[in-house]
């Protein structure tokens, strides 16, 4: 059967499973997310998706796509890149409106840039009433970075950063060392998503309000993605960084049988059983 379709349409069952990969790859890494859009959509609540997974998500693959300039990969990895950017903005976006949505009482518009009049109306109306009576502020403060109240801020941040990026990757792309660099620093980033989770269940000694089949789908995708990366001979930065994102989750995991006791405690106390 093999021979025969590799005679009449050029194809093998190895491409068919390697273009299968190729999609389960890219669409991969988006599909955790699926749910929890689905729920904050739902309820209405943001509070519990933290927009710092987005950042570092967006860092990591702007950093991915630039690599990919300087020594290419797998294009199915380059297209999971862009992807994955669109993803974090759409989840962006969505917790931005909830977020406005929930205010009771309307707060100051924290944004990344100003444009000069808002600026000169601020200190005219200051001078002249007293009082802060604009609602746009240019916040470069570390308080409020990454915690703005519109989405196009979020936009213009990337927009600085890979215009940034792709200007200083031009300059060195024939500089190794550079390009190798970027590499590693996009899959260490995004191998080290874990980390955080991991601090918040030590700090609390419980794995309470964790989603444990998130955790698993994260398992299950990174040791696929792992083995992707060893047996179509990525970059040596993917594997091993693959390797690191799979131990994290292994913590994790090993972190909700250590927990176990005070997490069941903690949720009784929740229901007030």
């Amino acid at each position: 059967m093999d021979w025969i379709i590799s005679d009449e349409l050029g194809l093998t069952v190895g491409h068919l499973v390697g273009w299968g990969a190729a999609g389960a790859m890219i669409i991969g890494g988006v599909a955790p997310y699926i749910p929890q859009y689905r729920q904050i959509k739902r309820t209405q609540d943001a509070d519990g998706f933290s927009l710092y997974v987005c950042l570092t998500l967006l860092i990591a693959n702007t950093l991915r796509i630039l690599f990919w300039f300087g020594k290419r990969y797998e294009l199915p990895l380059l297209i999971q890149s862009i992807v994955m950017n669109i993803t974090m903005f759409v989840m962006i976006h969505l917790c931005v409106n909830v977020r406005k949505k929930n205010q009771i009482i309307r707060a100051r518009e924290r944004i990344f840039t100003a444009q000069p009049d808002d600026t000169a109306r601020w200190l005219d109306q200051r001078s002249s009433v007293g009082r802060e009576k604009p609602r746009r502020f240019y916040d470069m403060d570390r308080k409020y970075f990454w915690a703005w109240t519109d989405f196009q801020s979020y936009l213009d941040c990337m927009l600085v950063f890979s215009v940034l990026g792709a200007a200083i990757t031009y300059l060195l792309i024939e500089f190794s060392p550079f390009v190798e660099l970027i590499g590693f620093l996009a899959v260490f980033t995004e191998a080290m998503l874990g980390a955080p989770q991991i601090a918040k269940n030590h700090q609390n000694k419980s794995t309470e309000g964790m989603s444990l089949s998130m955790v698993i789908m994260w398992t299950c995708g990174d040791v696929f993605k792992t083995a992707y990366f060893v047996i179509r001979e990525a970059p040596t930065q993917f594997w091993v960084c693959g390797g690191l994102q799979v131990s994290l989750d292994i913590i994790i995991l090993f972190q909700v049988w250590l927990y176990h006791d005070n997490t069941a405690a903690a949720r009784r106390l929740r229901r007030g059983d």
